[in-house]
């Protein structure tokens, strides 16, 4: 437990103290008296609590290799391939990516500690304003570090099988990693969340700061990992009634700056490039594209799109609704794919031949081609006219959105799907209302088709986008049964939150065999493109991470692995 222990006392020790309203600078260290814990302090405290989101605690490799925008699990499932310039580099990521699953892997390292430095630095807070003589807004604040408590262990626990869990009045030096199971924990979880529901404003005082309805959302995520649909439906139903947001007009406006904080976005990293780019997303660094006419500067270009995802946007020349039936993968989408497909793809990959914010991808843009392919992610990049051409490639202060309000419509929808009782929607109003969500999602993808839309990413010209809905008449209402209902969600989820951190943790929550299933056809079909899949299956055993082995031979025995 030694290491743990000297992780909390750098925390403790390195915490900066000042008013900040943007939730990112940190400052001074130091010891305070109570009387010396007012406002600015523990704003500071505050702050430094928040930039535990930017897992970028001491160096660069950290925060890529343990990422809190979860790219890496993405890179786990059947969504993407690791990129870069071969399978040698990160070779821990790329481990990952054929399910080579050891305690050793520097990513399992990075995802422990960061999570835990980051808690360490709530529980800092925490300490220092139940000391403080008088704060105002104590109980606000409160909320707030309970909300930041419950989603770094969410994290943790959706990733590692047996984790410690302790509060800030725990002696972590007594903490074994089998005190609590993962329902006790998940229980903690849900604990500090309702307690933080309890307590949080409507509205945010400032951009990026934690609301009601922020913590009712991250309940939402919790109580559909633990299955609990009841739940799901009454936090995501909170959520949607606040009419605090709604969808972006358009799917590209998640990528533009100037929607930060727009209405979408509920639970978001925020990002700048001020202070010496102190505080833009380290966590997907690595991940800028190659890009032709140093537009991003020579970027890594890790983190590519599969093959079997970007077929996933097919759809049906007479429905324009997407393949639920196992076909979608049947035909390979390339640069000469003359079928209908769900714009939402080019807003997602950039592809050979079509525009990539307003300029044309390439093959010069992909830096292994012969290895990875062309489909270089796309979200999380701003133009090139608002990004930065040398080091850090492509930073920007484009905010990586944590949870929007398209995931909040689809999980509530996919609670209604759970609880409903009848065959068909014909019968359950539960099936009605969660096929009008998961159209309201389509809807917008539909309105997105605009060959105007600036910067361009569609070419409408050249390819066939159609999206329809899923049918409302009396067929339609018949053919909705509770199982396509649960394909068509299953497949919205994919479709709309591709390369956002999701779909490996949506595999794990809908079961080990549906995992295992999944997880080993796509290593099956995708090693006839992709070599190094060969060979290479996903076993249930496989599907947590273990626990660091640098931890454990650092915990007096305290953690085991499981």
């Amino acid at each position: 437990m030694k290491k743990l222990y000297n992780y909390m006392v750098v925390a403790l020790l390195g915490l900066s103290i000042s008013s900040c309203s943007d939730m990112l600078d940190t400052v001074p260290q130091g010891q305070f008296t109570s009387e010396q814990i007012d406002d600015s302090a523990v704003e500071g405290l505050l702050a430094s609590a928040y930039a535990g989101l930017e897992a970028h605690f001491f160096g660069n490799n950290e925060a890529f290799a343990g990422p809190s925008t979860n790219w890496i699990f993405d890179v786990r499932s059947d969504d993407a391939y690791k990129g870069g310039g071969g399978t040698s580099m990160e070779e821990g990521i790329h481990l990952l990516e054929v399910s080579e699953i050891t305690s050793d892997n520097v990513s399992c390292l990075n995802k422990w500690q960061n999570n835990y430095y980051a808690i360490s630095r709530v529980h800092n807070a925490m300490t220092a304003l139940q000391q403080a003589s008088s704060v105002s807004n104590a109980n606000e604040i409160m909320g707030e570090l309970k909300t930041l408590r419950a989603w770094y262990y969410f994290d943790l626990i959706r990733i590692f099988k047996r984790i410690p869990y302790f509060t800030e009045n725990d002696d972590v030096n007594t903490k074994t990693n089998d005190e609590y199971t993962r329902e006790e924990i998940f229980g903690f979880i849900k604990q500090d969340l309702k307690d933080a529901i309890d307590v949080l404003p409507a509205a945010k005082s400032s951009a990026g700061r934690i609301t009601k309805t922020t913590a009712q959302a991250i309940m939402a995520k919790v109580c559909a990992f633990t299955s609990d649909w009841d739940d799901v439906n009454t936090y995501a139903s909170a959520v949607i009634s606040s009419g605090n947001y709604s969808l972006f007009t358009n799917f590209g406006d998640m990528s533009k700056i100037a929607y930060n904080n727009g209405s979408e976005s509920i639970f978001a990293l925020q990002c700048s490039t001020a202070n010496d780019n102190a505080h833009i997303n380290w966590s997907n660094l690595l991940n800028c594209t190659y890009s032709e006419g140093n537009l991003y500067g020579t970027g890594d270009d890790f983190f590519y799109g599969s093959q079997n995802l970007v077929n996933a946007y097919r759809t049906d020349p007479s429905t324009g609704l997407p393949y639920l039936d196992g076909t979608f993968n049947d035909v390979d989408v390339t640069e000469n794919y003359d079928g209908c497909l769900d714009p939402r793809l080019d807003f997602t990959v950039g592809r050979i031949g079509f525009p990539w914010r307003g300029h044309t991808y390439n093959s010069n843009w992909c830096r292994a081609y012969d290895v990875y392919g062309e489909f270089s992610n796309k979200k999380a990049w701003p133009a090139p006219e608002e990004a930065q051409s040398s080091w850090p490639w492509g930073c920007s202060s484009l905010n990586f959105i944590f949870i929007r309000y398209a995931d909040i419509l689809l999980l509530k929808a996919e609670a209604l799907i759970e609880l409903a009782s009848g065959s068909n929607a014909a019968t359950d109003d539960k099936l009605v209302e969660a096929r009008t969500l998961i159209n309201q999602v389509r809807q917008r993808a539909a309105n997105s088709i605009d060959g105007s839309y600036s910067p361009q990413d569609l070419d409408p010209a050249k390819a066939d986008y159609f999206v329809g809905l899923y049918p409302t008449d009396y067929d339609g209402n018949l053919a909705w049964t509770k199982e396509r209902a649960r394909l068509a969600l299953r497949m919205e989820r994919r479709l709309e939150l591709a390369l956002e951190g999701n779909r490996w943790f949506d595999l794990v929550r809908w079961g080990d065999n549906y995992l295992v299933t999944t997880m080993n056809n796509y290593m099956t079909s995708e090693a006839s493109k992709r070599p190094y899949y060969t060979g290479r299956s996903v076993t249930a055993s496989e599907i947590f991470l273990p626990v660091p082995i640098d931890e454990i031979d650092n915990s007096n025995g305290l953690y085991k692995q499981y």
